[in-house]
């Protein structure tokens, strides 16, 4: 009768801890992202690798695309609960044809990263000789699109533009010939510039309007922000505790080196030089009117979205916009 009831303290022991470990399980959330290895886009596997994520009771898994095109199809779709990296326009002109989808921070603001380039030995010397030439594009409504619609307003020229992914994709396209300009996002190329391989020939930066809009957004399936509401809150608590242990830890920098493939050195420029951290604060959405008169005559949606639209796109969770 002992062993009878001792067996049964056990099985109703093991029976307890089968609805206990639940509790302790970790939230998963599917993240695609836009290109690998740029900085902004970095901070999901950077922090999962420190452990921050996972502090926060998340595990992400992580999908890298070849830009904003594919990376909204995965969000609206469901495929993915978030997408990182995706152009601010891309993103405006699929909210205005009513798919599921919204804003969750700020990725970029500004456009110091992005720049297009040549082989050296291409006879172009600017993008003002660019004038009906083939200038490479991520994908369609992505940053990259952005900056090359305002870089054609800015020189007075017509580029033919052609989707060639992300930057590895980009730069084999560009050296073998198949477009006349490339473009990519430091670190990215940086190497190359240094050996004399590629000569930069324009920056998103040369726009002045582009130094200070929202280029990049963080964007969430809308069912899932709704319906996991605490989840997306932790997210980006785990997402700014990151971020502050990338502008203040050398191990960071290490770890980012290490995945975008360059040095620690280039890792340290790229930050300090290039990318404030105002620059990639989540809550920075800035330029919201420029950007709408942007998507609208690049036509990405047919009219600018009214003050409840924008206040129904952007939804920023608890966590993001930081307590003052």
């Amino acid at each position: 009768m002992k062993m009878f009831a001792g067996r049964k303290f056990f099985a109703a022991l093991a029976c307890l801890a089968g609805f206990l470990v639940p509790a302790f399980a970790q939230d998963k959330l599917k993240i695609a992202i836009g290109q690998r290895g740029i900085w902004d886009g970095s901070l999901p596997e950077l922090g999962q690798g420190a452990g921050i994520f996972k502090k926060h009771g998340l595990e992400l898994e992580l999908v890298y695309t070849q830009g904003t095109g594919e990376t909204l199809q995965a969000v609206i779709s469901g495929a993915a609960d978030i997408g990182g990296g995706l152009g601010t326009l891309g993103v405006m002109g699929a909210f205005a044809k009513g798919a599921p989808i919204r804003v969750i921070a700020a990725n970029m603001t500004g456009a110091n990263d992005t720049y297009f380039y040549v082989p050296a030995s291409s006879p172009l010397k600017s993008l003002k000789d660019a004038d009906g030439k083939k200038v490479a594009i991520s994908t369609n409504g992505s940053s990259t699109h952005m900056a090359a619609m305002e870089l054609m307003k800015l020189h007075n020229v017509k580029f033919d533009l052609v989707t060639t992914g992300g930057p590895p994709q980009t730069f084999t396209t560009t050296m073998s010939g198949q477009v006349d300009v490339g473009w990519a996002a430091a670190p990215f190329g940086v190497e190359a510039v240094e050996q004399g391989r590629i000569r930069v020939v324009g920056r998103a930066s040369d726009v002045v309007a582009l130094r200070t809009q929202t280029s990049r957004v963080l964007a969430a399936n809308l069912q899932s922000l709704e319906r996991r509401k605490d989840v997306y809150e932790r997210f980006m608590r785990a997402y700014r505790e990151t971020l502050d242990w990338q502008y203040s830890d050398s191990a960071a920098l290490k770890a980012y080196a290490e995945l975008a493939g360059t040095t620690e050195s280039v890792a340290m420029r790229l930050r300090d030089e290039f990318l404030p951290k105002k620059d990639v604060d989540p809550a920075n959405i800035a330029g919201l009117e420029e950007l709408m008169a942007q998507a609208v005559g690049f036509r990405f949606m047919p009219a600018a979205l009214t003050a409840e639209q924008v206040k129904e796109l952007i939804r920023l969770p608890a966590g993001t916009v930081v307590a003052r």
